[in-house]
């Protein structure tokens, strides 16, 4: 079967230097970024969620896969990675059936994590997701897609107490499973990052960046990082705009909150042009 124009590209990117996937939640920041010259885009859970009035990690499935689906349709020139999370299932083969279900979306990848979303228990045990991620991988391979697997170690933000030496133990094993690229995000030093490269076997990895931790995409790219991305950073940034203006409103009765607004002069002549060129 041959592959999509859009995953091939998705391949291309990996192969050398290191590119930014920014994660867009919605149509309009989608069309925005791409028209900002990005060559990938990535779904976000948490970003998404808010728009659903959900918190992250509780947008069902068909929801989910639902808005996939759309922002692959709102960007059909360029490769949409999928936040998959951990693929809505605890077992190898509900999460084979769910990844087939999402590769259905014309995603150019998606990502599978470690995490159960359970207090108690907030990992898979090793061997378990070793065989998850066989089982995503095994799942997209039957497709004859050539959807690239992500695969994620979420030791540093479920609290491990050796969230470095765990998630390299375990993006070491998830490359020799099958995942494409990999991933464990919450590092944030250069040297760290570098120690899940070196974990990978030469396999591309994610650097996951939410904050400034003062690291510059040239930095990230001397670490070893092939691709780099956002999460719901940006998602974040507009909320946390939108909520310091209306706490403002509310609190003091001030509009002060607006005072960074600027007209809306650069949105409508760019969606404008951009519909145009959809059309």
């Amino acid at each position: 079967m041959a592959h999509s124009p859009q995953v091939e590209a998705f391949r291309k990117l990996h192969e050398a230097g290191c590119f930014v996937m920014p994660n867009p939640w919605d149509l309009g920041s989608a069309r925005w970024l791409r028209g900002q010259g990005f060559k990938a885009l990535a779904t976000t859970s948490a970003g998404f969620a808010f728009t659903q009035a959900r918190a992250d990690q509780d947008v069902p499935r068909d929801m989910m896969l639902a808005h996939i689906a759309e922002m692959v349709k709102a960007v059909p020139d360029l490769p949409v990675n999928a936040d998959f999370e951990n693929g809505y299932a605890d077992t190898p083969d509900g999460v084979a059936a769910n990844v087939k279900l999402c590769v259905a979306t014309g995603v150019a990848g998606l990502s599978i994590e470690d995490a159960t979303g359970r207090e108690a228990d907030p990992l898979y045990p090793f061997e378990l997701a070793v065989e998850r991620v066989k089982a995503a991988r095994k799942a997209i391979d039957d497709t004859g897609s050539g959807v690239l697997l992500t695969a994620r170690a979420e030791c540093f933000l479920t609290g491990h107490p050796e969230p470095l030496k765990e998630a390299a133990r375990r993006i070491e094993a998830y490359a020799a499973a099958g995942a494409d690229v990999l991933y464990a995000p919450g590092p944030k030093t250069a040297a760290d990052i570098g120690t899940i490269v070196s974990a990978a076997g030469g396999k591309p990895v994610n650097a996951l960046v939410y904050g400034d931790f003062g690291l510059s995409v040239a930095d990230i790219a001397t670490a070893g990082a092939r691709r780099i991305s956002i999460g719901g950073a940006l998602a974040r940034a507009a909320w946390a705009a939108f909520m310091e203006a209306t706490r403002l409103i509310a609190e003091e009765g001030s509009f002060k909150g607006f005072a960074g607004n600027g007209p809306s002069a650069p949105l409508n002549p760019f969606f404008t042009k951009d519909l145009e060129a959809r059309s």
